[in-house]
């Protein structure tokens, strides 16, 4: 909820005329008295940055100038506060404190909003103001706050020896889940895919309340927990058993907590139950709209750990971190805000489950048969706005006239979309073909109620059609009557005095007034009563007048009190209805992004993968789905893969038969459905690149996206594990070779005969007798014992001989063109190994002097001509 900040501890300046920075070290008896409540109220958010209303401003104070300052880059300024004389000061005015709260807390700050509750003309002294909002980065409902490709989740962690409780939430779509484990790397990994905005953590820390920024460090956060997130130091209570179980139980008006799931799992109580009363604190006076809480388990889906996911560049790119060449970027054809997130989440959390894979498959296969169905669902989803954030910010009480409109026009759209999709077959476009009456009364009210372009505050008024409200219908013809009764003014009093140049006009400081030139003067009514002279005019006022603007500065403002009365009512009735918005919301996005992928299978020329229970990995054709984009069209060179078939099983049994026949077709055949890979070739020819390309086509078959490949029959993977280059990892002091071997113990020990592995120059980052010992001795072990699914890039061409000792082991090489100065790379993928990498040639393509190359070919040849590294591998066990 607050912010650490080390400036905090700044003491007062040393020269008694240079203005306050620390609250704490001033006489608060002598401060004024606005000033002093300021003061009450930073006490009781002592680590949050308190935005505080002024007038038109929302002002800053203290230390806290001195850091909204710093951090948006605003002059600081001071204010004089009572007889301890000035005090620093920085302030934003109060139209703009979305805009600077966001560069806030996209900073890592929580920041109160303490604004005025009360009109300072009705004011007796000093201007009630109360806390009506706490922003932290995890708690964002607001539109210009968040980014709409991606959810802004909020977590909470439990942790208890080895076992941990996960709940996590987004307060802007209604998403709630918790989970528990055992395994704290699981718990990690799952933080990692997540991506929180937020973390809670409950602790005895003494400094509760605090929010440790990205890299930040506590004694109070266990190891286990990713430094790249902000953390809440939150107090034990609220996540304890009883506490948390009955929270939930009112929130969701339940008696068990069996219907939710986790009845049976104390600790996602736990983190699920402190993660509401949190929410509750921030939200002050606004409710809490969620889903019920969903529970599930990491065993449900696909494990893509982190150095995975980042390895095939599922979100961004290595390199820089881009959106731009990143598999989420080349798949994305989605039509809505709420199907992008929903094709981000599914990409994370790919499904195991070969009967939820077929159903999202045999929706594509519909839409991609039907041409027509897909452009014009495409068309009509176009014109859906985000219903899930639209019903968060409903619900909550923060949406404004405009948002209704859109959710309105949203609601409209769904019978359209019924009747597109009335005669589909597919599981998720039947989802769609029943629109909850509800609704569709729901969208015709608010847009019956509400004015076609209402204004963007909703205090202005009109925000309601005429005919609506018998009330306010009422209440608006006095208006219009009384306008009309100055609008006739002016004519009327022309004609009483005879005045021709007589004016009725208005401002904001003395009203409404007869304007009369001064040398008309003498001809003013006696009933006319001076109120303001000017250098050229006389401005006068009369009782009726006076009456009259009276009435109508009333009327209007309780006119618009009464219009944001019938407005609330409605935006109340959109939020009861939230939990049906946000179902149906959910079937549209998934439609949305079948419907893409679709779209995608259509013009990338993509197959439908044939999924099986078993361990078979055959690939005709596959194709990279980023690279193959970013090359103009038909220059990527297909390759096939064929790993773990079932006929493994087959063909093993025939090598054990006497019939020598038999022996020789298993010979013959069973290199076409290895464990494991052994791929060589030279550098810059395409390796590392079929590797991902592999990784993503089986991600992306288990998405239940078709896959850029002629045809492919997969078995389903329980995790996808690559090892694919190395950085040192200067934080904590781990160089290049700790790093690599690092993820290659976490391979080794985790990977099960049902995953993929891809491996790219293991043993690179130390001496060649060193790494050629350790990358011969982790694929023995990988074919041998784990038998894993297994492609294995190296340089070690020793490792061929790996072929001939082991019968699930096949060597590849990516194939080049030799000519007397020359090579040229042909990026296609065959059987047999290489026996050289190229190096040299490689780095004459990158510029490298004539010179070096030249040299580098003399010591290559000596090093050739005396090596002693043919140990004589074939003989080892």
């Amino acid at each position: 909820m607050t912010v650490s900040d080390s400036a905090s501890q700044t003491t007062e300046p040393q020269n008694p005329t240079a203005p306050h920075a620390d609250s704490r070290l001033v006489d608060r008896s002598k401060l004024s008295k606005m000033y002093q409540h300021y003061a009450e109220m930073k006490d009781k958010y002592p680590h949050a940055l308190l935005l505080y209303r002024v007038g038109d401003f929302f002002e800053t104070f203290f230390q806290d100038a001195i850091t909204v300052s710093r951090e948006l880059e605003l002059v600081l300024t001071s204010k004089h506060a009572g007889e301890v004389g000035r005090v620093c000061m920085t302030g934003v005015p109060h139209h703009a404190w979305e805009r600077h709260t966001t560069q806030l807390v996209e900073k890592g700050y929580a920041v109160v909003i303490c604004d005025q509750v009360e009109d300072a003309s009705e004011a007796v002294g000093l201007v009630r103001r109360e806390v009506t909002r706490i922003l932290t980065p995890g708690t964002l409902l607001e539109e210009g706050m968040l980014k709409s490709s991606r959810n802004n989740y909020l977590a909470a962690v439990v942790i208890a020896g080895e076992h941990w409780g996960l709940a996590y939430a987004d307060i802007s779509t209604g998403e709630f889940l918790t989970t528990q484990g055992s395994n704290l790397e699981l718990l990690s990994q799952e933080l990692m895919r997540l991506q929180p905005a937020e973390v809670l953590f409950p602790t005895n820390a003494p400094d509760l309340g605090t929010l440790l920024r990205p890299g930040e460090k506590s004694p109070h956060l266990p190891e286990c927990l990713p430094p790249s997130f902000c953390y809440s130091l939150r107090s034990q209570t609220p996540f304890s058993l009883g506490e948390a179980r009955t929270k939930l139980l009112q929130k969701f008006k339940v008696r068990s907590l069996e219907g939710l799931g986790c009845e049976h799992l104390p600790l996602a109580v736990r983190a699920a139950g402190g993660l509401l009363e949190y929410l509750e604190e921030t939200q002050k006076e606004s409710s809490v709209s969620l889903h019920s809480l969903r529970t599930y388990t990491l065993t449900d889906f696909l494990i893509v750990d982190y150095q995975t996911r980042r390895n095939l560049e599922i979100t961004q790119t290595v390199r820089d971190g881009t959106f731009v060449g990143s598999l989420l970027w080349a798949l994305d054809r989605t039509s809505t805000a709420m199907g992008t997130r929903a094709l981000r989440r599914w990409l994370l959390q790919p499904l195991l489950d070969i009967k939820g894979i077929r159903a999202r498959q045999d929706t594509i296969q519909e839409l991609v048969e039907n041409t027509t169905l897909r452009q014009d669902l495409r068309q009509l989803l176009r014109q859906i706005y985000d219903l899930e954030r639209l019903t968060g910010r409903a619900g909550s009480g923060r949406a404004n006239a405009r948002d209704l409109v859109a959710l309105a026009d949203s609601l409209s759209r769904l019978p359209e979309l019924a009747g597109l999709v009335k005669d589909a077959r597919s599981p998720f476009l039947k989802a769609l073909q029943k629109v909850p009456p509800v609704l569709e009364e729901l969208a015709k009210k608010l847009l019956a109620y509400i004015v076609e372009s209402p204004p963007l505050h909703l205090t202005d008024g009109g925000l309601i059609r005429p005919g609506m409200n018998e009330e306010l219908d009422e209440r608006r013809a006095t208006v219009e009557a009384d306008h009309q009764w100055i609008a006739n003014l002016e004519v009327e009093e022309r004609a009483k005095t005879g005045i021709p140049t007589l004016k009725v006009g208005f401002n904001n400081t003395f009203g409404y007034y007869i304007s009369i030139s001064r040398a008309k003067a003498d001809s003013v009514p006696s009933n006319y009563i001076r109120k303001q002279t000017l250098k050229n005019e006389e401005r006068y006022i009369t009782p009726e007048l006076k009456e009259r603007e009276a009435r109508i500065l009333t009327a209007r403002d309780d006119l618009n009190k009464l219009e944001y009365e019938v407005f609330a009512a409605l935006r109340e009735e959109v939020g009861e209805q939230g939990e049906v918005i946000r179902i149906i919301s959910r079937a549209v996005a998934a439609a949305d992004v079948l419907c893409g992928l679709a779209e995608l299978a259509v013009y990338q020329g993509y197959c439908r993968p044939e999924m099986v229970v078993g361990r078979e990995l055959v690939i005709v054709d596959g194709r990279h789905p980023v690279v193959e984009q970013s090359l103009p069209a038909g220059l990527f060179v297909p390759n096939s893969t064929r790993l773990g078939g079932e006929d493994l099983n087959r063909l093993r049994a025939a090598s054990r038969r006497e019939d020598a026949k038999n022996a020789k077709e298993e010979e013959r055949d069973f290199s076409l459905y290895p464990d494991l890979i052994i791929l060589t070739g030279p550098n810059a020819s395409g390796k590392s690149c079929y590797l991902r390309q592999v990784g993503l086509i089986q991600l992306m078959a288990q998405v239940g996206s078709f896959v850029p490949a002629s045809s492919a029959r997969l078995g389903v993977c329980d995790r996808i594990f690559t090892r694919v280059g190395a950085v040192d990892d200067l934080a904590t002091g781990q160089s290049t070779f700790m790093v690599e071997m690092n993820e290659t113990a976490n391979i080794l020990n985790h990977a099960t005969a049902r995953s993929l592995v891809l491996l790219d120059e293991i043993g690179r980052g130390t001496a060649t007798f060193d790494g050629l010992s350790i990358a011969w001795a982790v694929a023995e072990y990988i074919a041998d014992e784990i038998k894993a699914r297994t492609i294995f890039a190296t340089h070690y061409h020793e490792l061929n001989e790996l072929a001939s000792l082991l019968p699930n082991v096949a060597n590849y090489q990516v194939t080049v063109k030799e000519l007397p100065d020359q090579i040229i790379f042909l990026h296609s993928v065959q059987p047999g190994g290489a026996d050289k990498s190229y190096g040299i040639e490689a780095g004459r393509l990158a510029g490298l002097p004539a010179v070096v190359i030249k040299r580098a070919k003399q010591v290559m040849g000596q090093i050739e001509k005396h090596s002693k590294i043919a140990l004589g591998l074939q003989n080892l066990d």
